[in-house]
């Protein structure tokens, strides 16, 4: 064997041929996920809001007033508006029409220079392309011209060498429609209130767009809904704080121009303890901020303390509110549109471009002092908001550290009840907040002790609505698991030093244990923000319902489950002639047991369908070890649910409304929801 050869053999044959060069829209389709975030329920969503913000863009750039979505039956998305319509003319650099052009050539569209668009939120281009390639069908409709010009494609590669005209048109506009492909997303379902969402907040960021959602997937359940908002931020800050107590009636608001720059702001306040700051560049939503929020943050801070020196509110010469001091209560909207946004990281997440700091900073402080001025009752409230978290900052601080230090000292034992773990590696160690000392205990014998903590809880939960934050690291139910925690709270709190990254949440399957979870969720939204985003917070799916027949034994999570279950399990007996005693056994009726391990509960409740014994869990604690182990706490076996920040909030909200000041937002939504009740625990 030559040298040569034998050096090709070792190198594997990586030559020329090995390179795959993928045309068109072929990347897209082989990674699909470099595109759209995944192949999951939101990256099927994706492709509405590429559709929807290529409208959005129009209605920014001043030519769209109106926008419809349908979903239709199969599956199928139109979403229509009545913008310029895409240019059909036979494009210079791809000679083919430029609406063939559009739909399946990345980084082709109106917004990488040229006169298209001045401000667009489809920074990489790709969007409407990207949903021809994952599409099984997709049809493009333009009017112009007086005429409607139509293109049609599947899985992205066009079915007609041309474009044709299929009719006459009144106005300009495009409708894109399209069928996500099965191939490439699992599950197609879309969901209604997922899409109303997301168009409300566009609608928000879009003054005096109307954009129009249709839902006619069911013919005998159609319904629609529509959103207008000519007030724009001012809108969408009353829409945030809806049932809240606001300081200032007459929210802040700012919009201002400046070259190819547009800078819009609302500011409110609340007495409530959490801050909401959302900050959008050229409608795209940037959770992690960026220069635009970093602006106004600090016109923010030296405003309103020019304003508390200069009448008196801060008396002493050195005394000053910090920015912790101005973030309680704060419901903040940051929106800004500019010609070329830089953003940090593939998801758009953070603008970089340093220019607009200025310019946010410049626009706010100016408008903020004028505001302060002429609405000087509303200052007032602000300041005397800011105040009082001032005051409270101090105390939580001292009675915070004490805490803390209280935590050190007590080292290995920690806090109360808690069982640790053995393991230190907090990427590996678990720790279950569990309702009740009962269930607590079963879970304590239950648990695998290398990585499993468990921590019962024991009290009455503080209600984090009504509580400054002094009050909740003194509380008897949350101190424990700060502690355990052994992060710290507030400005000291370090996420790196927390002790567990798995921390779950196990309750009770009923009234009480819903309003625990939400006390809990509530309290680690306001305070443990962070470990919700890092995805550390879970809540324990505990079975409903144990199933026995024979020596075969299921588990079922919801009533739906119980039925299929048992459906199944008929399915599969086979009739054979039965014994005197199988006959006995089968026409038995459960017996109801007190025992030693559920005596402190209620008794077990049991039924019989067709030889199968059926347990209805009321309770954790009605389950000894073993079966919480298995049905709750076993990695290979449990359900648990990771807590989103979608989830955190929709629990805030249900908060303000049930436990805030305010009564009549609690007695709409008693009013709204008390006929959908059912099992009430009285």
């Amino acid at each position: 064997m030559s040298k040569e050869k034998e050096s090709k053999e070792n190198n594997g044959d990586y030559t020329a041929k090995s390179i795959q060069v993928l045309e068109g829209l072929e990347p897209v389709r082989k990674r699909p996920g470099m595109y759209i975030g995944g192949t999951s329920t939101e990256g099927l969503h994706h492709l509405v809001w590429e559709v929807v913000n290529n409208a959005i863009d129009e209605a920014m750039a001043g030519y769209c007033k109106n926008i419809s979505i349908k979903l239709l039956p199969h599956d199928v998305v139109e979403i229509e508006d009545d913008g310029r319509g895409i240019p059909v003319e036979k494009h210079p650099q791809t000679k083919k029409s430029t609406l063939e052009t559009v739909l399946t050539v990345l980084h082709a569209g109106g917004k990488f220079g040229g006169s298209g668009y001045k401000i667009s939120g489809g920074l990489h281009g790709v969007g409407v392309s990207v949903v021809n390639a994952l599409s099984v069908h997709t049809r493009a409709q333009v009017k112009r011209d007086g005429k409607i010009y139509e293109m049609e494609f599947e899985r992205g590669a066009p079915k007609t060498k041309d474009v044709k005209i299929v009719g006459k048109a009144t106005g300009t506009g495009t409708i894109i429609t399209f069928q996500a492909d099965p191939q490439i997303f699992p599950e197609i379902k879309y969901s209604w209130e997922k899409i109303l969402g997301y168009v409300r907040q566009q609608a928000f960021l879009t003054k005096g767009v109307s954009i129009k959602v249709y839902d006619e997937r069911d013919s005998e359940k159609k319904r629609a809904y529509g959103f207008l908002f000519d007030g724009g931020l001012t809108s969408f800050i009353k829409f945030l704080n809806r049932g809240k107590v606001v300081k200032n009636h007459m929210p802040f608001y700012v919009e201002k121009a400046t070259d190819d720059t547009v800078v819009e702001i609302a500011v409110q306040y609340t007495d409530g303890y959490k801050e909401h700051v959302f900050s959008f560049a050229n409608n795209i939503f940037t959770p992690e901020g960026g220069m635009h929020e970093a602006g106004f943050r600090a016109a923010l801070t030296r405003v309103l303390n020019n304003y508390a020196k200069k009448n008196n509110i801060l008396k002493e010469k050195d005394e000053s509110f910090t920015a912790e001091d101005l973030q309680e209560g704060l419901t903040a909207i940051i929106s800004v549109k500019l010609r070329n946004p830089q953003f940090e990281g593939q998801t758009k997440a953070k603008l970089g471009n340093g220019e607009i700091r200025g310019v946010v900073s410049s626009v706010t402080s100016e408008a903020l002092a004028d505001y302060l001025e002429s609405h000087p009752h509303n200052a007032k409230a602000i300041l005397e908001k800011c105040l009082l978290t001032s005051k409270a900052r101090i105390a939580a601080r001292a009675a915070k550290d004490a805490v803390i230090r209280k935590g050190a000292l007590e080292g290995m034992t920690l806090p109360g009840k808690l069982a640790d773990c053995s393991s230190k590696d907090p990427s590996q160690s678990e720790l279950y907040i569990v309702e009740g000392d009962s269930a607590g205990g079963s879970a304590k014998q239950g648990r695998d002790r290398k990585f499993q903590a468990i921590l019962p809880l024991r009290g009455k939960l503080v209600n984090v609505e009504k509580t400054t934050l002094d009050k909740v690291v003194k509380s008897d139910t949350l101190k424990p698991i700060i502690i355990a925690l052994g992060a710290g709270i507030g400005d000291s709190f370090d996420i790196n030093k927390v002790r567990y990254h798995r921390i779950i949440i196990m309750a009770d399957a009923d009234v009480d244990g819903s309003h625990i979870r939400t006390l809990l969720l509530t309290f680690f939204y306001r305070y443990y923000e962070p470990l919700i985003k890092s995805g550390f917070i879970y809540i324990a799916q505990p079975p409903l319902y144990r199933l026995q027949k024979g020596k075969q034994i299921q588990y079922a999570y919801t009533e739906e489950e119980k039925n299929m279950m048992i459906s199944e399990i008929q399915k599969t007996q086979i009739p054979n002639p039965k014994s005197k005693s199988q006959k006995a056994e089968d026409s038995t009726e459960v017996l109801v047991m007190e025992t030693d391990e559920n005596i402190e509960g209620e008794s077990e409740v049991g039924e019989k369908v067709s030889g199968i014994n059926i347990q209805r869990y009321k309770g954790l604690g009605e389950m000894n070890p073993t079966q919480l182990w298995e049905t709750t706490m076993d990695p290979e076996q449990r359900m648990m649910k990771q807590v989103t920040i979608d989830d955190a909030e929709a629990a805030d909200r249900v908060f303000d409304i049930l436990m805030g000041s305010e009564v009549e937002p609690r007695r709409r939504f008693i009013q709204t929801h008390a006929k959908s009740v059912k099992n009430l625990d009285v």
